[in-house]
């Protein structure tokens, strides 16, 4: 029994040996460094998985995609910033004024200011930023927004800019025009900004680091260093995950995050995105309302709901999510009742009594959009429709769905840029290089015409709604849902923070 209680003793004394001092004693009697999630948490950073590589460019106005603006969110800043509650606060302007007309802006200069590789930042930065923007960016609506500032000029540490008409919205816009400096020529690969965050380095299809910049005008991020990890796989961002590697990764679903250890919490909130059966008009059975308004008919959005996300995320019915709470229109959502007897008539009616072939291109690293179009495939079968889901990588997606119009029916899901019903609805403008749906609404351009000619913000609204009851009305796309947002988090960091955007803000994140 003595013999029995030295060992125990002995083996109490080792484990206290391994732990009194945070880290595993080598066998010379130092201390190993930690590892893994340890060695991160004691640098002060995180690897954040995300589901899609960046843009190949990733200077201020060549942002492409949805992924890339919500990681560069954290490199640049415009004059003025949204919030997580959606309302828009100064950054790198002080404070603005307008005009009593709505014409004039005079916006008052942060002083001191410094971008990342130095320099100060200038009022000639921010009209040159501007200018650029407006020739360059590859949001198209942007570039016509900014098309409506006839005037812009420095006066006494003031920005002035002057509109042909006035914009109600026109705040928003300007916390998307980013501001760089303007003798600097590397921002595709080297990007410089003024963020809480700086650019180090981009290893294409593997990873991108950024840094906290100790130079930041205001509050400092919490953390020293972010490493994003590119999966294009979802499996494998998930292996990685469960494995530890990962401290941080957004976008999941319910199947997802219900086997995490407790290593992690998991946070819901909203992707602010507009999820649909997107439908190219230039198929010969998508031109006719008919067939669309069936496809509607044909789709059960709260079975799909349950079978994919148990019943979570928003129904929407229309190009709008519920972020923007004065245009989004409740009355849409159900405004295709599930109704297979109908789907099949109207089918008839326009000539496919025996149902036609449907091909539904999906990205791969979007699990929440496979399983989507997987439901709706068998939908759609139930009422005649050979339907049929085609995986493929995003970059193809991104170049043959997306920008070569190649594809019958796609699930995705749009964002808007700017906090603004036109940045939803703008893309479906019949000249808009967005609208790869190839749809022609005269009445839908009229409304949007005159909601953005407008200067009575009621008007403005009520056009916005009348526009975006026009898409369902025609049945443009089968909307869906604003998918549930699912973030996993090391239990050990806190400070993680949704927005009304889809943006990716990392800054108040900490151990």
């Amino acid at each position: 029994m003595k013999k029995r209680g030295i060992a125990l003793l002995l083996t109490a004394l080792m484990l206290l040996g391994l732990t009194a001092c945070g880290g595993q004693k080598d066998p010379t009697g130092g201390t190993k460094a930690p590892t893994g999630a340890d060695a991160r948490k004691a640098a002060n950073e995180i690897n954040v998985g995300i589901a899609q590589d960046l843009s190949s460019s990733l200077g201020p106005y060549q942002l492409a995609t949805a992924g890339t603006r919500e990681v560069m969110f954290n490199v640049f800043e415009g004059l003025y910033k949204v919030d997580p509650s959606g309302d828009f606060k100064p950054a790198l302007a002080t404070d603005h004024t307008v005009s009593a007309d709505g014409l004039v802006y005079s916006f008052t200069i942060r002083e001191g200011v410094k971008y990342h590789n130095g320099a100060v930042m200038t009022a000639q930065d921010v009209i040159h930023s501007f200018k650029t923007c407006a020739e360059s960016s590859v949001d198209s609506s942007i570039k016509k927004i900014l098309a409506n500032v006839k005037d812009l000029k420095e006066e006494s540490g003031k920005v002035v800019m002057t509109l042909e008409k006035p914009d109600s919205d026109f705040l928003a816009y300007v916390s998307s025009v980013y501001i760089s400096p303007a003798a600097y020529t590397e921002q595709d690969t080297k990007p410089v900004g003024t963020g809480p965050f700086k650019f180090v380095s981009r290893t294409v299809q593997d990873s991108v680091v950024l840094e906290r910049s100790d130079a930041y005008w205001g509050e400092k991020a919490g953390l020293n260093r972010i490493t994003f990890k590119i999966f294009e796989n979802i499996t494998a961002m998930m292996t990685a995950l469960e494995a530890g590697s990962l401290d941080l990764a957004c976008h999941l679903d319910t199947t997802q995050v219900k086997g995490l250890s407790k290593e992690y919490n998991v946070l819901e909130g909203s992707m602010n995105l507009v999820q649909a059966l997107y439908l190219n008009h230039e198929y010969a059975p998508l031109k006719d309302i008919r067939v669309r308004q069936a496809l509607n008919y044909a789709v059960d959005v709260d079975a799909m709901l349950k079978l994919t996300a148990e019943g979570h995320g928003h129904k929407l019915g229309t190009s709008i999510y519920p972020a923007f709470k004065k245009y989004f229109d409740e009355s849409l959502v159900d405004a295709y009742p599930y109704n297979p007897e109908k789907a099949k008539s109207l089918l008839a009616e326009a000539g496919y009594a025996n149902g036609f072939k449907l091909t539904i291109t999906v990205p791969s690293n979007y699990t929440p959009h496979v399983n989507t179009g997987m439901v709706l495939a068998e939908q759609l079968k139930a009422v005649g429709i050979e339907a049929g889901v085609q995986e493929v990588e995003w970059n193809t997606w991104l170049t043959d769905v997306y920008q070569g119009h190649k594809f019958e029916a796609t699930v995705c899901g749009f964002d808007a840029s700017t906090l603004t019903a036109n940045a939803l609805l703008g893309r479906y403008e019949s000249t808009s290089s967005k609208n790869m749906c190839s749809y022609k609404g005269t009445q839908f351009d009229a409304f949007l015409k005159e909601a953005l000619a407008t200067t009575d913000d009621s008007r403005r609204t009520e056009l916005f709604k009348s526009a975006a009851k026009c898409l369902s009305d025609d049945a443009v796309n089968v909307y869906l849902q604003d998918l549930a947002e699912y973030v996993a988090i090391r239990s050990t960091l806190k400070g993680f923070t949704f927005y009304p955007l889809y943006v990716l803000d990392l800054s108040k994140v900490t151990y």
